[in-house]
């Protein structure tokens, strides 16, 4: 513990304790259910919450929309996608600070509530990301907001499909992004079969889940061989170049802040404007809570979103 900022310790104790496994995975995703099933939403804060059911790739697809009470005309938005190792969390993960966007920003925020693994295995939960940013295209008019001006945010797991789904966005050509936001993303099946570190993965984010989700995403026969596509795993796209601006934030302990920085470099040497960021003595998760470490790096996502999207 003495590479932990102090201000975190406290939060070490609400960490996950054991790693994802299939034995104990119905229990943990009902863990992260019912956290989320508990927060009380504020009434005061000018944002405005609704859930809708929108055309996905195999039947009807969940998101929730967040957006200001009061509009002042046609405002940017945001995809965001929530983490959970591939394998639990819903479209309900992050309102807390998706509200908070909302209400500093002015901007609309859908969250997709893309399948799971392992039930659905790549490319099940990327192709309904893919479905939730076309539908925010063709329904801006509905929505209130500017199809030029969308951004995507993935947390972690959600990271890993945001960061793909950039470069299928790219790719196809249909649509366009105008920014991505990565926050301590998974982005390297690999690493589930790469030999842990002495001081990563020890807090938050485990090697163990991580070979788990990375698995149950491609399968065990797949993952970490020789044909894994860029769209489940971003790490493996031989270029770069035409991607959106982009954000990384990563944590100093996090077993993924290598790939983090690799990918940041990647960005850098092919002219992507990116914004990488390292926050020193805190893990994976620490952004949970109201620590001035977890304050600063809500403040600089605010910052480069703000910027992403070409606001005042």
């Amino acid at each position: 513990m003495s590479e932990v900022d102090p201000e975190l310790l406290p939060l070490v104790e609400r960490m996950p304790t054991r790693p994802f496994a299939v034995e104990t995975l119905a229990e943990d995703r009902e863990t992260m259910r019912a956290l989320w099933a508990a927060y009380v939403r504020p009434t005061d804060d000018g944002v405005k919450r609704t859930e809708r059911f929108i055309p996905g790739p195999d039947g009807a697809l969940r998101v929730v929309i967040f957006e200001p009470e009061v509009r002042a005309g046609v405002t940017p938005a945001m995809l965001f996608i929530h983490g959970g190792g591939f394998v639990g969390g819903t479209a309900d993960n992050g309102e807390p600070f998706n509200r908070r966007i909302v209400a500093e920003l002015g901007i609309v925020i859908v969250s997709v509530d893309y399948r799971l693994a392992p039930e659905t295995r790549y490319p099940g939960a990327i192709e309904d990301c893919y479905a939730a940013l076309l539908w925010m295209v063709r329904e801006a008019g509905t929505l209130g907001i500017d199809p030029r001006r969308i951004a995507v945010e993935g947390v972690s797991a959600g990271g890993a499909l945001a960061a793909a789904l950039a470069l299928m966005v790219r790719d196809r050509g249909e649509v366009s992004l105008a920014f991505q936001s990565l926050i301590y993303p998974m982005l390297d099946d690999r690493s589930a079969k790469a030999a842990p570190d002495g001081v990563t993965g020890k807090i938050g984010w485990f090697w163990e889940s991580n070979a788990f989700g990375w698995t149950s995403l491609l399968g065990a026969d797949v993952v970490g061989g020789s044909d894994v596509s860029p769209y489940a795993s971003p790490a493996r796209a031989t270029d770069l170049a035409g991607l959106p601006p982009t954000y990384i934030g990563a944590a100093a302990l996090d077993m993924l802040v290598f790939q983090n920085l690799d990918y940041a470099k990647r960005l850098i040497a092919v002219g992507v404007s990116t914004q990488v960021e390292v926050y020193p003595g805190a893990f994976h998760g620490f952004d949970v809570g109201t620590s001035t470490i977890a304050e600063n790096f809500k403040k600089s996502r605010l910052a480069a979103l703000k910027r992403g999207l070409g606001l005042a």
